[in-house]
């Protein structure tokens, strides 16, 4: 069964996702982005601007939900940025949540990798303690957004309570919400290939799972259920690799909320769309809502 499920997910996703700079959507995705509205501020959380963020507050005096805002791109260096999913960040700071909108090194970056890229998405949403200090954030009520490979890094912050010593966070997110994207790193090896047009996986992970296991299982929530936190879940084109995911979740014991999207994979991050909107509403009502508590 789940043989077929990962077939499925190459015919899907090859179609849906073929060449990036040929599809229509993914253009429509990136205009509403360079329209967003200007950040509040941006900072660096590290360094260098690779590990920097884009805080945007609405107005009035707060203090403000916050949505840690993570793009995708194939865990890989020009690919996308947080310029790309400044859409998502804007529409959400329109209806009341704060957002910190995050870059992070990926494969092609100096240090990128396991487990370079993984310590800037750590770093990143613990900087809200940081921005805290100058901004009404609401620590207590916080949710990580990640779209495609950000939708794994994003399920990834809110797995690092789960991992053990030197992994501890700073900041403990209520909820976490995974647009269109895997939770687990092994089975998307080879699928790599049709999906992003080349092999990323081993090059992010320093090698092939059965070479690298320990590390590959540090870095796939998938192997770390229950979560704790809520999760919310769009499924588009990565419905074969999410809809299994969300079983396991539920049957660990989160609290797992699905929106079922088309199969294209970026109106699912174009405010404006349809489907876009959808999701939108989808977090603004979802994210913080009071936990089920099952009997």
């Amino acid at each position: 069964m789940l043989k077929r499920c990962v077939l499925a997910a190459v015919l899907t996703l090859s179609v849906a996702y073929p060449a990036l700079s040929e599809q229509t959507p993914e253009q429509r995705y990136k205009a509403v982005g360079k329209q967003a509205s200007p950040p509040t501020l941006v900072e660096r959380y590290g360094p260098d601007d690779l590990r920097s963020g884009q805080l945007r507050i609405p107005p009035g005096k707060g203090p403000f939900p916050v949505a840690v805002i993570v793009h995708g791109g194939c865990w890989t260096a020009s690919y996308d940025t947080m310029e790309g999913i400044a859409g998502v960040a804007d529409a959400l700071t329109r209806n009341g949540i704060a957002t910190w909108n995050i870059e992070y090194r990926r494969v092609g970056d100096a240090g990128a990798g396991w487990p370079g890229t993984f310590q800037d998405v750590a770093a990143g949403i613990d900087y809200l303690t940081v921005l805290a200090k100058r901004y009404p954030l609401d620590l207590e009520r916080v949710t990580i957004v990640g779209h495609s490979a950000g939708a794994h890094l994003a399920a990834w912050g809110a797995s690092r309570g789960k991992l053990g010593p030197g992994y501890t966070p700073r900041v403990h997110p209520v909820s976490v919400v995974q647009i269109d994207g895997p939770a687990a790193l092994a089975p998307f090896v080879g699928l790599d290939r049709e999906v992003c047009g080349k092999p990323v996986i081993a090059a992010l992970m320093g090698g092939l799972p059965k070479d690298r296991a320990a590390e590959y299982a540090l870095a796939s929530p998938a192997d770390h259920l229950p979560l704790g936190v809520r999760q919310l879940l769009v499924q588009g084109a990565f419905t074969p690799f999410m809809a299994p995911y969300a079983a396991a979740a539920r049957q660990a014991g989160d609290d797992v909320e699905v929106l079922q999207g088309t199969q294209d994979h970026f109106d699912v991050v174009t405010p404006g769309t349809d489907m876009g909107d959808k999701v939108i509403r989808f977090i603004v009502d979802r994210a913080f809502a009071p936990a089920v508590v099952k009997p």
